[in-house]
């Protein structure tokens, strides 16, 4: 019984740390900019598109320039596309948080729905730009296929794609705890009046945390692609559940976000694997099940919910 259940544990765990690295962008933008990026699911999608790009490219003008780019090794383009697609999008948050700063200090209606038309308008230009077609990232030879271990057979890019996701999990970890740029950010987190008593420049900071957020998304979008499919309404299926792990571990909390992500995850991988018509809503089912006896989340702080 537990050999048949453990390629189901591994989509789970795979599944539920990627969903945490969306979530951690998501609880970046949302703790620091006191706002709810509805974009940040799209975001996500143009992190494939853009990844998708980088490795087969159509140029178009371009010959040359294309075939002498295709010569270049799979394993390569992919490495540049995991490291190109991120800055790209968060080229692309900067922009969107500039548009955002009107809003800031009025009813944060006004900001949902300046995202919420961004996000229209970033997946309409996907279609676009890309058409409406599913579409599917090519990968090395190095991590795709798969691998027989014992009596089972496993995904080796499912490894790969946990084994990224830990290293993005503990980068980010080690960036907001040890470096002063994230005592900044927890800081703006915390108090953005005391940030900017201390003289620190609080719309740079702003800025720079929404690109990172956003850089995350993508990440997760690039990594996540092989599984799920690239196409242009994928960021809804992103978004939601990270929205559901921030709160689930509590506004805030890194690691409440990564065991929430791992939660979620193991949940709707082993409901998919033995009850598919179930496997969003147990996804549902556990969020209601935790914020009914704990309103705050796993790990959120204290508050007048509690009373």
């Amino acid at each position: 019984m537990l050999t048949n259940l453990l390629p189901h544990l591994v989509n789970g765990v795979t599944l539920g740390l990627l969903f945490a690295l969306i979530a951690l962008g998501f609880m970046l933008i949302v703790g620091v900019m006191e706002t709810i990026n509805l974009a940040h699911g799209s975001l996500f999608a143009l992190g494939m598109y853009v990844a998708l790009f980088l490795i087969a490219p159509s140029f178009g003008w371009f010959p040359e320039l294309q075939s002498a780019y295709l010569a270049l090794p799979l394993a390569t383009r992919y490495g540049i596309a995991l490291f190109a697609a991120p800055l790209v999008v968060g080229i692309f948050g900067m922009a969107l948080e500039l548009c955002m700063r009107r809003t800031y200090g009025r009813d944060p209606l006004y900001g949902l729905l300046l995202t919420f038309g961004a996000a229209l308008v970033i997946e309409e230009l996907i279609r676009i730009v890309w058409g409406s077609n599913e579409k599917q990232l090519p990968l090395p030879d190095a991590i795709s296929g798969a691998f027989v271990l014992g009596d089972l057979i496993y995904s080796r890019y499912r490894f790969f794609a946990s084994g990224f996701a830990v290293l993005m999990i503990v980068l980010l970890w080690a960036f907001i705890e040890k470096t002063p740029y994230g005592a900044m950010i927890k800081a703006g987190a915390h108090d953005s009046e005391m940030v900017r008593a201390l003289g620190i420049n609080l719309p740079r900071l702003r800025l720079y945390v929404f690109a990172l957020g956003v850089a995350l998304a993508a990440i997760a979008g690039v990594v996540m692609a092989p599984i799920w499919g690239v196409r242009p309404h994928v960021g809804v299926d992103a978004v939601v559940p990270a929205f559901l792990i921030i709160v689930l571990g509590g506004v805030g909390s890194l690691w409440g976000a990564v065991i929430a992500g791992l939660m979620v995850g193991m949940v709707v991988g082993l409901t998919g694997a033995y009850a598919s018509e179930w496997s969003l809503l147990s996804m549902y089912l556990l969020f209601i099940g935790v914020v009914s006896f704990r309103a705050r989340g796993l790990f959120g702080k204290k508050s007048v919910l509690d009373a």
